[in-house]
């Protein structure tokens, strides 16, 4: 994968282990990221969807030019652009 995505795929393991769906009731991370979204905390629900965004993104030809910007605080989005 991408070292751009990287960070966030990080994050979002990170999140999961720590997560009570993984921690109180036993259930594998990918059980949780597949079938309990709803039970996850609003913070690995956002970098899911980051994470998301971050390989779509490696996919699109116009973000391909600028480089992936998803999951890069607003200093390093304004030096780029």
């Amino acid at each position: 994968m991408s070292s751009s995505c990287s960070v966030l795929l990080g994050a979002l393991k990170a999140c999961l282990l720590e997560s009570d769906c993984v921690q109180k009731q036993g259930r594998l991370p990918s059980e949780c990221l597949k079938h309990h979204t709803d039970e996850l905390p609003e913070a690995c629900q956002n970098l899911r969807k980051a994470t998301y965004e971050c390989k779509r993104n490696m996919l699109d030809m116009r973000k391909r030019f600028r480089g992936n910007t998803v999951g890069m605080d607003g200093e390093k989005k304004e030096k780029l652009m």
